[in-house]
């Protein structure tokens, strides 16, 4: 088994879990990767390698002084390149084959009923694409704040830096327009009355004390201002996203 090549479709669905568990958990002993392992016929060990292999690419894993593996294939060079370049379609992609091989519908069963015909294709693609960006955000910053380090999953959100409703599909998915966030933060950060530089540091818009009382502006909002935000293990934020909320969403605020 250890010898026979591995396929496309392989490389997407570990890719997926690449994106999903921290680098330093991913080990044969990681149930996710024993879940991955069993899906598609692999060995956990050679999952863990695979992963290891993808992390070889990864320059932000380098700049913690992170290394993967040095015996990266081809084709792993391959499927590194393609997801970065097209999120939309290979997290979706690698969603429906994990789907198909656990016998799941490839609609992944919604609760509420959907339209039929093209627009409840665009509805599942979208759905789909949301949750593989919030699990990818969520576990890159260790699921934490990466303002206050609330560590709740309940209370946290996957805040796109870039807003959903001018990105197109590849920036829509792309965890590196992610932050992840507490929902008052979210919010603060969706309204513009915070901001993340491409510095990496957090901004407090003068303007949010006409709206909140001080004494609570000064606890959760002033009492964070200049300081830098607890950065993630990948999907560092892109500097262009973080660009464009400090100049087209803050400025107003300024």
């Amino acid at each position: 088994m250890k010898n026979k090549p591995w396929t496309r479709e392989e490389e997407i669905i570990v890719f997926n879990l690449y994106c999903k568990i921290p680098f330093n958990q991913s080990s044969k002993n990681n149930p996710d990767v024993i879940q991955i392992a069993n899906l598609i016929g692999r060995s956990p060990s050679a999952v863990n390698m695979k992963i290891g292999n993808f992390g070889s690419f990864d320059e932000n894993l380098k700049t913690r002084g992170i290394v993967g593996l040095s015996n990266a294939s081809k084709l792993d060079a391959q499927i590194w390149a393609e997801f970065n370049n097209r999120w939309d379609e290979l997290s979706f992609e690698s969603e429906r084959l994990i789907a198909r091989l656990q016998n799941k519908n490839a609609e992944f069963n919604f609760d509420e009923q959907l339209p039929v015909g093209k627009e409840k294709n665009v509805i599942v693609k979208q759905r789909v694409n949301q949750n593989f960006f919030r699990k990818a955000v969520l576990t890159s910053y260790r699921n934490a704040c990466c303002i206050t380090g609330l560590n709740n999953p309940e209370l946290l959100i996957a805040s796109h830096i870039k807003p959903w409703s001018v990105s197109d599909e590849n920036e829509r998915t792309n965890p590196g327009n992610g932050l992840c966030l507490n929902a008052l933060h979210d919010k603060a950060f969706d309204r513009g009355f915070i901001t993340i530089t491409p510095d990496y540091k957090i901004h407090v818009s003068a303007d949010i004390s006409d709206v909140y009382n001080g004494v609570v502006v000064e606890k959760f909002f002033k009492t964070y201002d200049e300081q830098q935000i607890a950065l993630p293990e990948k999907f560092m934020p892109q500097k262009e996203f973080l660009s464009y909320h400090n100049e087209v969403i803050f400025q107003s605020w300024k």
